[in-house]
């Protein structure tokens, strides 16, 4: 039996307050005893978008939600259309001002979106499942080394308009036609970390610089503040882009950790 077991760190772009994060996360550890399936979930929302906040935390609570999609173009195409039917009916009942509600009807928001699930683990074929739309990226790293990037992005590919979830329903046939489906197998040990555009970029060029250490410090994190160190050093150094990053880290263990960090 392999466990599950999750962490998330994340950081607002510089100069932004924390409740200006557009990113979003979340986990679900799955339950052997019920057999229920980890799922997880990161979507990074589109800052000129409207009310992209309230639109990716829409998306995760309802991917890893008990009625969350099966990964298969029929699955996803049914929870897109959920998703869209959600969102409109839950619409202000009035808005701010002419322009927010001319913004609502016409261009609606939008967010990249990389969604995965372990399945298997009670077994001898374990393996990740992933659905991608954009810059969203999810790394498979075993024994200090990156195994494959999902979707396969190269590094200077970020940025350049990516595709993502919509919430109008014209955009649904572009959405599917540009949805990526992947899988890969999974041993006790592995690492899987999903982290939005800018720090997906930068862990793609870490990778090729120095991998061993890049990845042991990430599978090291235990701290939100350590995250943060990172992120501000690469920023003020002009390797890594301003804007908001969130990485989620998935290990695969066989047996639970001997020590809970609580950070306050």
């Amino acid at each position: 039996m392999i466990l599950a077991r999750s962490a998330c760190f994340w950081l607002e772009k510089l100069g932004s307050a924390a409740s200006e994060w557009e990113d979003a996360a979340a986990c679900h550890d799955g339950d052997p005893a019920t057999g229920v399936a980890p799922r997880y979930v990161v979507v990074d929302g589109a800052t000129e978008a409207y009310d992209a906040i309230r639109w990716v935390a829409h998306l995760v609570g309802s991917f890893v939600a008990d009625t969350g999609p099966d990964l298969t173009p029929d699955g996803l195409r049914a929870w897109f259309e959920q998703v869209q039917r959600l969102w409109v009916a839950g619409a202000p009942a009035r808005f701010a001002t002419v322009i927010e509600e001319h913004k609502f009807h016409t261009q609606g928001s939008f967010a990249t979106f990389l969604g995965c699930r372990l399945t298997g683990l009670d077994g001898p074929r374990a393996r990740w499942e992933a659905a991608a739309l954009g810059d969203t990226v999810l790394f498979h790293v075993r024994a200090g080394r990156l195994l494959t990037h999902f979707p396969p992005i190269d590094v200077d590919d970020f940025g350049l308009s990516p595709d993502g979830i919509g919430t109008r329903p014209e955009a649904l046939g572009p959405m599917l036609r540009a949805l990526e489906l992947a899988s890969g197998e999974v041993r006790a040990g592995d690492v899987l970390f999903i982290a939005t555009d800018a720090l997906a970029q930068w862990l793609l060029l870490e990778a090729d610089r120095d991998e061993a250490s890049l990845w042991a410090a990430l599978a090291g994190l235990d701290h939100d503040a350590a995250f943060a160190a990172i992120v501000a050093d690469q920023r003020a150094a002009g390797r890594m882009r301003n804007d908001d990053v969130t990485l989620l880290r998935v290990r695969l263990a066989t047996a639970e950790p001997g020590a809970l960090v609580v950070c306050l």
